[in-house]
């Protein structure tokens, strides 16, 4: 997990994108890990050669992007140092000779040095500032003085370090040594990089990668020499590589291992998550007909109450802007708000059972429901970590229930809802009492470095009481569909935890937008071929009043919606505010539709799903306002002026209808 923390100015601060830290747990070759190495380090940055020949060609227009590219050089050329190893200066006399557990870096002198970082300096000197002068050179000051004085080559460094029994047999190799070592050089605390602030997010950012890089160099280092092993003196310092974990040990000694023994690469756990993989995709012998529940089912479905939780704290685009991470590429806030159609996304430091338990518990007090009435808890989620007890067994028994004909979790991402809301039709049918289905997501702990990721999960959770309608009324759910499948690359399109990206969510657009559209046409196209099963127009899409679509990105949706023939004045977004809580978004957004009376009377509505695992679904229902909550639920927290703050009630959050027609262009 990788959590967010709030530092002391009141702001989000994400720790894992400016302090690597490789999950070696999941890594089992030199491939893999040269894989994860050059996706995180290597694609981004710019050699030293590199940077020269942009400044030559007049590339930089400003001094933050040198500054950046400077930055992102460091970073990979301490790629395998930070990574893998901490480092410790000991005098050579009191080095231990035979130890497996303790490495000696050896490494080749840095040619052209001088002429590279003079022009380097030269040309920061010469281009224009950016933001603020004071700012720019204070971080300046910091990643020049790791570039200016580093003393080799970065291009031939290996990930595995000799031991001092090693190195010693090649007494010409070079290590380093340090002249005059003050174990009293300044090093930044974690609490100092957490607590950086700065008027301009750009620089915010820079400011902790300056921080970071300086700790990989914690003495004074135009003191550093590189000096050959065989004339290594008592008094010498030196810079022992310690291992950063057990993990990354059992790594080196396995890679040697199969070093030693020719037995060449072993197969790695995240080639079985490869999106590449060749498995023709058949269609199923005939399609599979959306559920008509009032002609289906005996016990018809009413909607009670619906409750929601958001996430207790606001990430804003600026937020993300300065917690960007070195695998980044340069994006303004500007342009992740054009990009996805989110300005901001709740982040929640609770857990995510707890929040869906409030939410469980506000949807029953809204219902006027006891818990010893309900007869199935059902909760939709896919970042649940728990497996035993199940999160739904968890609630029944926070909620005091003794018995339930079931609860279960269902993982069906996005298409949580409309999964959960076809499940609990069907029980109705076998235990004729109420059924609480709770959706819930926690992204923000489980993004990790993926910029795609951050920008667009939020944390949320939702409780809906679903009981047997009164005699002779129709209920309130119209049409039920659920689907999954399609080409294995749409299947594995969003993978969490996927071993590749440190057991972090990652998302592959392209595919997910193919999914997406595929099945917003297939919906759009099978309501508007059905009968109107309320009677009050010839085909069941003329029954929709608002469309509540699954929140995945609200650029995304508006273009495929439009391709699909889909009515502009019948969609509604919260997006711009919540960002993407997956199989929570569709509650949520209509608990917020009902708020900015959107749905301002009983309302039939379109809710399709769509995402990971490519699954999707919808439901047809009638939403009646009066059966949502209008408060938030949650534990408060200390408030702030800052984007990180509680916002205390739904009310509060600022939003607005969209300007559909703008959106389409119409």
């Amino acid at each position: 997990m990788q959590p967010f923390v709030v530092n002391r100015h009141g702001r989000l601060v994400f720790p894992s994108n400016f302090q690597p830290d490789l999950d070696f747990s999941v890594i089992d070759s030199e491939e893999q890990l040269d894989s994860v190495i050059r996706r995180d380090f290597e694609t981004k940055a710019p050699k030293g050669t590199e940077i020269v020949s942009r400044i030559e060609s007049g590339h930089y227009a400003s001094r933050y992007e040198l500054m950046r590219d400077v930055a992102l050089n460091l970073f990979w050329v301490n790629r395998f140092a930070m990574t893998m190893y901490d480092k410790q200066p000991v005098r050579w006399r009191d080095v231990p000779r035979t130890r497996e557990d303790i490495f000696l870096p050896i490494v080749a002198p840095w040619i052209d040095r001088e002429a590279k970082v003079g022009a380097v300096d030269d040309a920061y000197r010469a281009l224009p500032v950016t933001w603020s002068e004071e700012s720019e050179d204070r971080v300046w000051s910091g990643l020049f003085d790791a570039f200016g004085h580093r003393t080799f080559d970065a291009t031939t460094l290996p990930s595995i370090k000799p031991t001092v029994t090693e190195a010693l047999r090649e007494p010409e190799s070079l290590t380093f040594t340090l002249a005059n070592y003050d174990p009293n050089h300044r090093f930044f605390s974690y609490d100092e990089i957490v607590d950086v602030t700065d008027d301009v997010p750009e620089l915010e950012a820079l400011q902790r990668w300056s921080m970071v890089l300086h700790n990989q160099y914690p003495w004074d280092r135009s003191e550093v020499r590189l000096t050959p092993v065989g004339e290594l003196a008592d008094d010498d310092v030196v810079v022992l590589f310690l291992p950063r974990s057990p993990e990354v040990l059992r790594f080196v000694r396995k890679v040697k291992a199969a070093t030693a023994s020719g037995a060449g690469s072993v197969t790695t756990r995240a080639s079985t998550l490869s999106t590449k993989q060749t498995v023709e995709a058949r269609e199923p012998i005939r399609p599979y007909p959306a559920v008509d529940v009032g002609r289906s089912f005996a016990v018809k479905p009413k909607i009670e109450a619906l409750a929601i939780v958001k996430g207790e704290y606001i990430c804003t685009n600026d937020d993300l802007i300065r917690n960007a991470a070195y695998s980044w590429s340069p994006m303004s806030a500007a342009e992740i708000s054009q990009k996805t159609g989110i300005e901001q996304r709740r982040y929640t430091a609770r857990g995510l059972e707890e929040i869906s338990l409030d939410a469980a518990k506000a949807a029953l007090a809204h219902a006027g429901r006891e818990p010893e009435e309900i007869g199935a808890v059902l909760f939709c989620s896919c970042t649940s970590a728990r497996m035993m007890p199940s999160t739904a067994t968890w609630i029944t028994g926070q909620l005091g229930m003794m018995q339930t004909h079931a609860s279960v979790d269902l993982v069906a991402a996005c298409a949580g809802l409309p999964y959960g809301l076809s499940e609990a039709v069907r029980l109705l049918q076998e235990v004729n009492r109420p059924v609480l289905l709770v959706c819930g997501e926690k992204f923000s702990d489980k993004i990790g470095t993926v910029r795609p990721s951050r920008m667009i999960f939020g944390d949320g959770a939702s409780g809906m009481v679903i009981a047997p309608a009164p005699e002779g009324e129709s209920g309130d759910i119209d049409l039920l569909q659920t689907y999954a499948g399609g080409p294995v690359s749409q299947v594995n399109s969003i993978i969490w935890p996927n071993p590749a990206f440190d057991n972090n969510i990652t998302v592959f657009g392209p595919e997910v937008k193919t999914l997406a559209g595929r099945y917003l046409a297939q919906m759009i196209e099978e309501l508007a071929a059905l009968p109107d099963g309320t009677g009050k127009a010839d085909t069941a899409w003329n029954t929709v009043e608002l469309v509540v679509p699954h929140q995945a990105n609200k650029t995304m949706v508006i273009n495929l919606a439009a391709k699909a023939g889909l009515a502009a004045d019948k969609l509604y977004f919260n997006i711009e505010t919540m960002g993407n809580t997956s199989s929570a978004s569709i509650p949520i957004a209509i608990a917020d539709a009902v708020a900015e009376k959107v749905i301002d009377r009983p309302m039939w509505i379109f809710a399709p799903g769509f995402g990971a695992g490519s699954v999707g679904g919808y439901s047809v229902m009638r939403i009646d306002p009066a059966v949502v909550a209008q408060t938030e639920t949650g534990d408060a927290v200390p408030e702030s002026e800052h984007s990180a703050e509680r916002v205390p009630d739904a009310d509060a959050v600022p939003r607005g209808t969209d300007d559909i027609a703008l959106a389409f262009g119409v």
